[in-house]
């Protein structure tokens, strides 16, 4: 069921749908809404303004009995997924407290003030601008969760029930799931990324991996990923058998005595080589190496994107490599 989405809001049920980007790489992220009568729940808000507000001119649109949102979820802190925070800033942001914790540390002034650096940086410096130069952080007012919980939060809205269920650590800190089983949807934020590489900030790989196990386990028609076109359980496998297939491969260069990023750049990935951002296994064998060292020492963001930056083919001028 993974197809090239088609952009903008898609109804799932007569009171679901999800908000497709176009594109499903750096800060394209999706979102959802939840309606039953008058009481309506938004899933994440998008990476800048201008979209958050298009997606909700779109949504009143479609559903005129819910206007005014209630209920905001987050379901990790990425700022493509809360960014937009402050244009439902009267609703209920609801966030993990792993996730509310983790989002005052990149705020997006932080990102304004890395972008308009981004010209004199160098190689790291093009390959931000490659990721995100699309997106307007300036003018954003920080609007973090005002109501946090760990583990699950059960909700209704209207007479709908509505789950969320904390899985993380895994992508992020304290990632979550949004379930309506009334809808037989599940919202997966950054859990899934289809026809996209994962990228996994935090783990550990174990979570992650139950987690996909617990979105196949779900009686559900519709899942909406973070990134990428609608999917369905076979989406899921994919995205579990390219953790576990990172993992053992990691495991093995580390056992030989390999460094991270040496062994980011040996390893084959074979199928998963045609998913968009395949340099994110930078990052996601640097998170193994942390974790099979039990070494709780996080490598610094921009080391990271350098490695990334170096995989993608950016030279040191900064511009891609010309490939024969």
């Amino acid at each position: 069921m993974s197809n090239t989405p088609k952009p903008g809001l898609q109804p799932l049920t007569d009171s679901a749908y999800a908000w497709l980007a176009p594109d499903g790489s750096w800060g394209w992220s999706n979102a959802g809404l939840i309606v039953d009568g008058e009481q309506s729940l938004l899933v994440d808000t998008l990476f800048d303004l201008e979209l958050t507000d298009r997606m909700l001119r779109t949504m009143r649109k479609a559903e005129p009995r819910s206007a005014t949102i209630d209920t905001l979820v987050n379901t990790h802190a990425n700022g493509d997924h809360c960014h937009g925070n402050e244009l439902v800033a009267g609703a209920r942001i609801i966030a993990s407290s792993a996730s509310a914790a983790e989002m005052n540390e990149l705020p997006p002034e932080a990102m304004a003030a890395i972008m308009e650096a981004a010209a004199t940086m160098g190689k790291v410096g093009e390959y931000f601008l490659h990721c995100f130069g699309q997106f307007r952080f300036s003018g954003i007012t920080h609007t973090p969760p005002n109501s946090t919980f760990d583990g699950r939060l059960d909700l209704l809205v209207g007479d709908k029930p509505v789950h969320l269920i904390e899985v993380g650590p895994a992508h992020t800190r304290g990632d979550v799931l949004v379930h309506s089983p009334a809808d037989r949807t599940v919202f997966t934020g950054d859990i899934l990324f289809i026809e996209g590489t994962p990228i996994m900030w935090q783990g550990p790989v174990a979570n992650w991996i139950k987690a996909c196990r617990l979105i196949e386990a779900m009686d559900v028609d519709h899942i909406v990923p973070g990134h990428g076109p609608i999917t369905d359980k076979q989406g899921v496998v994919k995205v579990r058998q390219y953790l576990e297939y990172v993992r053992d491969q990691a495991r093995a260069r580390f056992d030989a005595g390999m460094g991270a990023f040496e062994a980011a750049r040996d390893i084959e990935l074979r199928e998963y080589s045609s998913w968009s951002d395949p340099e994110r296994i930078a990052v996601n064998v640097d998170s193994l190496y942390r974790e099979f060292s039990d070494n709780a020492a996080v490598t610094d963001i921009f080391e990271l994107f350098t490695r990334m930056a170096q995989m993608a083919g950016f030279t040191e001028n900064g511009a891609p490599e010309k490939r024969p």
